[in-house]
C-alpha cells in the first residue's frame, strides 16, 4: 500500500509519500489548473495498487474527493485544529504538513473526522442557497426601511403590506432616490418567488425523512431546523453523551482556567454556523409559543443577559433534540419523561 500525506491548497497541493512494499518514499508538488495532480493519481491507478490519502478538513476540494472515489483509493480527513496541535516544530512549511499528515497515518494517530455523503453534501447547498437568498432580502428590506425612515415615516412591518408598498411608491422622491426604490423593490420581486420554491423543496425533503418529523414536534422547529439538524449531525451515534452536542454546535464558552480560577469567555463559534443560526432562531421560537420555554428563557434573562439566554436556550435545545432522535421520542415523551425525574420508585418496579 502507498501512503500519501497531502497538504492541499485550491491551486496546489504538496505530498509526502512512501510504498510500504518497497520502501520508496518521496515528496512533491502537484498543481491542479494543468492536470499535473490528476495525472499523478491516474497513474498509480494504472499500476494497481492500493492506496491511502490523508488530508486535514479544508474547503474547495470536492473535485479531488470525487476524483480519489472514481479511483477507489482511500480518503481520511482529518480534524485540522487536532492536527495542529501535534505540529511540534514552529517551523510550518508545505512540506513539512505533508511530513506530518504521512507521519500520523503510519503511526495510526490520524485524527480521522466523520464525513457525510454526497447527498448530504447536495441537500447542505439548497439550504445554504435558500439561506442566502434570505439574508439578502432582508438586507433589501432594511434599505427600503431606510428610504421609508429619511421620509419621516416609520411603518416597520406594515411597510411590506400591499397598502405599505402602494403608500412607499406614492412617497415623492429625488431622482436617484426614486429609482434606488424602484430597483430595490424590483429585487425583492424577484427574490420572493425564488425563496418560496427552495422553502416548499425544504419541505418536500424534510417529509421524506421520519427523524425530521420526529424533532419537528418540538416546539419552535420547523422542518429548516429539522433538516438542517440531521444533516449536520449525521447519526446520533456519533456521540457518547448530549454535552457533546453544544461543543459541537460551537455554543459552549471558551475556557482558559487555571490554578483553581475559572476564566469562560464567548462561546467557541466552532462547528456549523447555519445550524448554530438556526438553534438560536428556533429557541426564540419556542419561547414564544411555549409556557415553559418562555419561563426558562425569563429566568435566564433576569439571572444573566438578554443574548447569553438566547445561547444558553440554544444550547439546550440542541441537547433536547439529540435526546429526542437517539431515544425516538415526540416532544410529549420527552415532557413526560421529564416529568418524571426525581420522582421515588421501587427498586422492582411494583408501585
Amino acid at each position: 500500500m502507498i501512503i500519501i500525506g497531502v497538504d492541499y491548497h485550491p491551486s496546489s497541493q504538496t505530498i509526502a509519500f512512501l510504498d510500504q512494499e518497497t520502501g520508496e518514499c518521496g515528496e512533491r508538488q502537484l498543481n491542479h489548473s494543468d492536470g499535473e495532480a490528476e495525472k499523478f493519481y491516474r497513474e498509480l491507478k494504472q499500476r494497481g495498487v492500493s492506496v491511502r490519502v490523508g488530508m486535514e478538513a479544508t474547503g474547495h476540494s470536492r473535485w479531488f474527493e470525487r476524483l480519489l472515489a472514481e479511483l477507489g483509493f482511500e480518503l481520511w480527513i482529518g480534524d485540522a485544529a487536532e492536527i495542529k496541535t501535534k505540529r511540534v516544530r514552529k517551523q510550518k512549511t508545505d512540506r513539512e504538513d505533508a511530513r506530518l499528515m504521512l507521519k500520523l497515518l503510519l503511526e495510526n494517530r490520524f485524527p480521522r473526522i466523520w464525513v457525510p455523503s454526497p447527498e448530504n453534501r447536495d441537500l447542505r447547498q439548497l439550504l445554504w442557497h435558500r439561506h442566502r437568498l434570505v439574508q439578502m432580502r432582508t438586507r433589501i428590506m432594511n434599505q427600503l426601511q431606510a428610504v421609508a425612515m429619511n421620509e419621516g415615516y416609520r411603518w416597520k412591518k406594515k411597510l411590506f403590506s400591499e397598502k405599505g408598498r402602494g403608500l412607499l411608491e406614492k412617497l415623492p422622491l429625488a431622482p436617484w432616490a426614486s429609482r434606488r426604490r424602484k430597483e430595490l423593490l424590483e429585487l425583492l420581486d424577484q427574490l420572493d418567488p425564488k425563496i418560496a420554491e427552495l422553502t416548499a423543496a425544504v419541505e418536500q425533503e424534510a417529509k421524506k425523512r421520519p427523524e425530521v418529523l420526529l424533532l419537528m414536534t418540538h416546539p419552535g422547529v420547523g422542518p429548516i431546523t429539522g433538516l438542517v439538524y440531521v444533516l449536520v449531525i449525521g447519526m446520533p451515534e456519533r456521540f457518547p453523551c448530549g454535552k457533546q452536542i453544544g461543543s459541537y454546535t460551537g455554543l459552549i464558552p471558551c475556557e482558559d482556567s487555571s490554578a483553581g480560577r475559572q476564566r469562560l469567555g464567548h462561546i467557541s463559534k466552532q462547528g456549523n454556523t447555519l445550524l448554530r443560526f438556526l438553534l438560536v432562531e428556533a429557541a426564540q421560537a419556542a419561547a414564544r409559543c411555549n409556557p415553559d420555554w418562555r419561563r426558562r428563557y425569563m429566568h435566564l434573562m433576569m439571572r444573566r443577559e438578554k443574548r447569553i439566554a438566547k445561547v444558553a436556550m440554544a444550547r439546550k435545545l440542541g441537547v433536547r433534540l439529540y435526546w429526542m432522535w437517539r431515544n425516538n421520542w415526540q416532544y410529549s415523551q420527552l415532557v413526560e419523561f421529564g416529568s418524571n425525574a426525581g420522582k421515588l420508585v421501587t427498586g422492582h418496579g411494583v408501585k
